[in-house]
């Protein structure tokens, strides 16, 4: 690797996490505000509804599992963020490749939506479809994104509603149901914490420690340094959005395994909820910053605030208005901090 290309990514990581991080790591006062959210939830629950929030693991097992799949998401789009993009279109591409992986995934008593005279196919052929799937949609993002100049936004909005049509076209708007029991495995048990966990761990190794690490930060950082240092900023954003689209597929194939059936309606809104818990997490909009952990907090701190107002029996529409001020606050904490390292650059 050029030397030029280490020195770029070693400056953005630098400015990204800044000297404080050699002493505080930056996921430190987020995990604080985790702790304190789930405290806050526990003294509120023995107040109101004389039940402990923290105590049940009932609870706390069925919260984890619902935000594993956010999480994956999440994953990929921190990545996508990192190099000072965005992606709207995870959710559905989760239902489209939901659709598609499931279809394939049906047992021998179905009838096949698209396919009458399809017979049961080993488990191998939905996942990699539905992988395959996702991995395409991503690849188009990255597309429109590298190669035509097209701002993310837009790009991925076309993705998303192009993705949800497609969704409903696959099978006319019907769902598919009756899957083979090793699909429904994958969504079963703590299976889909497992995916997420790992995920997890693989990326963050990745972003931290490897040369694609490096690229993502210095592109996000300042993409035109980048491109001078030797970087195909094209080429990388590519992969970049690939990766994204592939987790968000994995997502598709975990959460139709978990219904036992693959509808149209899937991920609705999840988009919104992995740009979320990224940016909770300590991802910037503005690129150049983020972190895999502090993603997996900020999934977790979506997670306990949803079962958190479940718990208290606050109703669902108020848990929309807390999620948005929690990400317009992550957003406002976000800018003040580049405010605040902006004299050190100068420096």
């Amino acid at each position: 690797m050029p030397q030029a290309i280490v020195q770029q990514s070693e400056q953005s990581l630098s400015t990204a996490h800044g000297r404080r991080a050699r002493r505080w790591p930056p996921e430190a006062s987020i995990f604080l505000v985790l702790v304190g959210l789930a405290l806050a939830f526990e003294m509120l629950g023995w107040i109101f509804v004389r039940q402990s929030f923290l105590l049940n693991e009932q609870r706390l097992v069925v919260m984890i599992l619902q935000v594993s799949v956010i999480g994956i998401i999440a994953i990929g789009v921190t990545q996508v963020i990192i190099t000072g993009g965005i992606d709207l279109s995870s959710g559905s591409v989760v239902a489209l490749t939901a659709m598609v992986a499931a279809s394939l995934a049906q047992s021998s008593d179905a009838v096949h939506p698209v396919y009458p005279s399809l017979t049961e196919l080993p488990l191998i052929v939905p996942v990699a479809a539905g992988l395959a799937v996702g991995a395409a949609a991503g690849l188009l993002n990255g597309t429109l994104v590298a190669r035509t100049s097209i701002p993310p936004f837009i790009a991925t909005l076309g993705v998303m509603v192009t993705a949800r049509g497609l969704a409903k076209w696959y099978t006319r708007g019907q769902p598919v149901s009756l899957l083979t029991e090793a699909y429904a495995d994958i969504g079963s048990g703590a299976v889909p914490v497992v995916i997420f966990l790992a995920s997890a761990l693989i990326f963050h190794i990745a972003l931290r420690y490897t040369r694609y690490g490096k690229f993502t930060y210095a592109i996000g950082s300042n993409p035109q340094a980048a491109r001078v240092s030797g970087i195909n900023v094209a080429r990388h954003l590519l992969i970049v959005y690939t990766i994204a689209g592939v987790l968000s597929g994995l997502a598709g194939i975990v959460t139709s395994a978990r219904a036992e059936s693959g509808q149209a309606g899937m991920g609705m809104m999840y988009e919104l909820d992995a740009i979320a818990a990224a940016v909770i997490g300590g991802a910037s909009l503005s690129g150049g910053v983020g972190r895999i952990t502090g993603t997996v907090i900020g999934t977790l701190i979506l997670g306990v605030v949803t079962s958190g107002f479940t718990f208290l029996r606050i109703d669902a529409y108020y848990q929309e208005i807390v999620k948005g001020g929690i990400i317009v606050a992550a957003v406002i904490a976000d800018q003040y901090r580049r405010r605040a390292r902006a004299p050190r650059a100068i420096n």
